[in-house]
């Protein structure tokens, strides 16, 4: 690394990280590695000591003020209605402020998500920000930090998925992506796509759940629409069933059905396993039965 080199990444890592979603799976993650690394954080949720709402456009410059890079994890989903508008705008803002890198987290297959990353990739390159893209696929960590975690401890995961395999990525493997695309060179003008090693249908996922956690669960793959009435009557707020009936609908036709070595071209190392994940999280007991 040149004198010249050293000079700008400690100059870098003098201003703070703004995390978005720092609460959530991947930006808590992110989060968590860039301060043990010696970065600056900075939390970007409503709760924070800087707040920062994505509905709040009035929170964007003071999360923003001195911020050297950012990570862009949009909620509830970058497919949703309005958010290609809003993080355009963000996009603009944190590249008026001053910002030197933006990394956007994006899913896979989603053609909203894909229009998103290039309209924050266009402003990106107009103001001279270093900009990549973070293209991931499935959660695994959503069989055990999201809506899925009490199927499993139940026993029983219902879902509208059929036979498509999906190639499940670990979180943990995203979140070090985002880190190194936000503190080393040669990340700027780079899409990532994020995936497992291997396609695993829901039905064979569920299988190595039980595998891992030595009791027997069972895969039930139900209608759409009666997926959608499920989630409702347990609480889930009418956009959020929505929106995770579409993803299980539409994301899930076959398109993603392919692996890449996206995490090796970030990491250079190759992706976690699900099998990994599964006996990880298994052992600590998350998974253990519904009393």
């Amino acid at each position: 690394m040149s004198e010249i080199e050293m000079s700008a990444g400690a100059a870098m890592q003098a201003k703070p990280v703004l995390v978005l979603g720092a609460t959530g799976k991947t930006g808590r993650r992110v989060a968590e590695r860039l301060a043990a690394a010696g970065w600056l954080v900075r939390s970007g949720s409503r709760r924070a000591a800087v707040p920062f709402d994505w509905d709040d456009r009035a929170t964007w410059g003071p999360a923003l003020t001195d911020v050297g890079a950012v990570y862009i994890s949009y909620q509830p989903d970058l497919a949703v209605p309005g958010a290609l508008d809003t993080v355009t705008a963000f996009a603009q803002q944190a590249a008026d402020n001053g910002v030197s890198r933006l990394v956007l987290l994006s899913g896979r297959g989603e053609d909203e998500a894909q229009q998103a990353e290039q309209a924050v990739c266009e402003v990106a390159q107009a103001g001279g920000v270093a900009a990549a893209v973070l293209r991931a696929s499935w959660f695994m960590q959503n069989f055990s930090e999201s809506f899925l975690l009490p199927s499993v401890q139940a026993g029983e995961i219902v879902l509208p998925a059929g036979d498509v395999g999906e190639p499940f990525i670990d979180v943990d493997d995203i979140a070090e992506a985002a880190v190194a695309a936000l503190t080393q060179s040669g990340h700027a003008d780079r899409i990532y796509e994020l995936t497992g090693p291997r396609l695993l249908s829901f039905a064979e996922a569920v299988d190595e759940l039980a595998a891992a956690c030595g009791r027997p669960l069972r895969y039930r793959q139900v209608p759409a629409e009666d997926f959608a009435g499920m989630l409702t009557q347990v609480g889930v707020p009418a956009e959020e069933a929505a929106l995770i009936v579409y993803l299980f609908t539409t994301v899930l036709d076959g398109r993603n059905a392919h692996t890449t070595d996206g995490v090796a071209q970030a990491l250079g190392r190759p992706a976690r396993d699900f099998a990994d994940y599964a006996r990880r999280t298994a052992a600590s007991g998350i998974w253990s039965a519904a009393a």
